[in-house]
């Protein structure tokens, strides 16, 4: 009958059936681990985990990791979008091989990569000798752990600005330029209002990544408690010595402040958005 809607069948699941796979995955991965975390907090008590964090060693740790990552995702988010952008731009020898490298932190086993960036970096590595003849040493230092950082983190930066990159016409950029703007002008008000809320994507992922981040850096980091300890080996300290209740304290510690970064990055996600938006 005419006056009958039809009802368009695709090859995807209905919702009920996709929004039942998503909830379960996520409780599964997602809700379940963090649900075990916060009761193991609170069969801890709350005065047991402020006497385990509320300690020099501890809080160094924390200021170390989330400084240090924060660090590298700002240099990731300025030189990502930079890579992206001359790898879907511009057309040179090798760029392929560019393009594929910058997967090859996915790809590689953090500890292999710790391994590495150690054996470079060493005193009597390639890269280390020369370091060391100017003065700077890398290895075993907090260079090391904020490199090893930014070698983990840069793809999400670059992964995720690439698409949007790609859909900005060359005519834009054209437009701009016949109106008299100049690059920077540009740049400022044309492109980067456009890269921004995947830019701040690409930031969040790797400042989680770089929070969280253990193999690629516990070979190059030396591991001296208040100077070059991170917060995720006192957590694996604790665990070996079967002391649960002090590495979920230290554990809800780094999900607090890295649930209060990402909600603040969010925001300002939602910011850039309407900001776009209103223009």
């Amino acid at each position: 009958m005419s006056g009958t809607p039809l009802i368009q069948r695709t090859a995807m699941p209905g919702l009920g059936v996709s929004a039942g796979i998503t909830f379960f995955m996520l409780t599964l991965v997602v809700a379940l681990p963090i649900g075990a975390l916060l009761w193991q907090g609170a069969e801890f008590g709350a005065a047991n985990i402020w006497a385990t964090i509320n300690r020099e060693r501890v809080w160094a740790a924390l200021w170390l990791s989330f400084r240090l990552s924060f660090l590298a995702a700002c240099f990731n988010l300025v030189f990502g979008v930079i890579l992206a952008w001359v790898l879907v731009r511009y057309r040179f020898p090798g760029r392929r091989i560019i393009d594929a490298a910058v997967d090859l932190p996915f790809a590689l086993p953090t500890a292999v990569a710790g391994i590495a960036l150690t054996a470079l970096y060493a005193p009597n590595g390639v890269l280390g000798q020369l370091t060391n003849q100017i003065g700077w040493q890398v290895a075993y230092t907090q260079w090391g752990i904020w490199l090893a950082l930014v070698f983990v983190g840069l793809p999400f930066v670059t992964r995720t600005v690439q698409p949007v990159i790609e859909e900005i016409e060359t005519e834009v950029e054209e437009a701009s330029a016949t109106l008299g703007a100049s690059r920077l002008h540009t740049l400022r008000h044309v492109i980067a209002p456009m890269l921004m809320p995947a830019a701040l994507t690409g930031f969040a992922l790797s400042l989680a990544r770089a929070v969280g981040e253990y193999g690629s850096v516990i070979f190059i980091a030396g591991n001296i408690p208040l100077r070059t300890e991170i917060a995720p080996l006192l957590i694996v300290i604790q665990l070996e010595e079967y002391n649960y209740g002090a590495a979920g304290a230290i554990g809800l510690a780094m999900l607090a402040i890295s649930f209060s970064m990402l909600l603040l990055i969010n925001l300002i996600q939602i910011w850039s958005r309407r900001r776009i938006g209103h223009v």
